[in-house]
């Protein structure tokens, strides 16, 4: 997380409907003391009271044979992000930045058992689907008997137990108006340039 308090986010409802709008995340983990890296299709999941972010990995990730005995990770959603050029400053003597949106969850992971993991594949087609509307959802009926169940075999469902969630919104609060709108008008129709004007959604 940046260190700026001025850049962080303290609204946990914005924060679940970030990692809802950003689902594909960045699962980080040192299981056996190395650091790995696994990049996963989550759905956010509240569970009395709680916060879970359900996932899935190939059986051939570095991080699959430790989900059995379980161990603790971060999983980070990166939403727009921009560089942004001196340039396009008013004031002078500026340095060049990074303009971004994430949000970092934290907490002990554990393997799902085969319910719960075609649970998540089914959660998981229905959320994205439902943004590719008015196209007919994709489901897992569409398949002939018995293939989804031979490919599901090939995959491990994961569950994170949220007990830190954290978000960023860096988009140049802590510039000048003139120059908070100088980068705007350089970025266009860019996504951050949008989150600039109107704030995160």
């Amino acid at each position: 997380m940046h260190p700026a308090r001025l850049f962080h986010v303290e609204d946990a409802g914005r924060l679940v409907a970030q990692l809802g709008a950003q689902p594909f995340v960045t699962i980080c983990a040192a299981p056996d003391g190395r650091p790995r890296v696994a990049h996963a299709p989550a759905v956010v999941r509240r569970l009395d009271g709680g916060l879970a972010v359900d996932f899935h990995l190939s059986r051939g990730n570095a991080l699959s044979p430790f989900l059995a005995t379980g161990f603790r990770a971060v999983a980070v959603s990166l939403g727009p992000e921009a560089y942004v050029s001196p340039d396009w400053y008013e004031s002078p003597d500026q340095v060049p930045t990074w303009n971004y949106v994430s949000v970092e969850a934290e907490g002990p992971v554990a393997i799902l058992d085969e319910a719960g993991l075609i649970a998540q594949v089914d959660a998981l087609s229905a959320q994205e689907e439902a943004r590719l509307l008015p196209k007919r959802p994709w489901t897992r009926a569409k398949m002939s008997p018995g293939v989804f169940e031979k490919m599901v075999r090939g995959i491990v469902g994961a569950r994170l137990t949220v007990e830190r969630l954290e978000g960023i919104s860096k988009l140049s609060q802590n510039k000048a108006e003139a120059d908070r709108l100088g980068v705007i008008a350089a970025l266009g129709d860019h996504p951050v340039a949008r989150l600039m004007e109107n704030g995160p959604e």
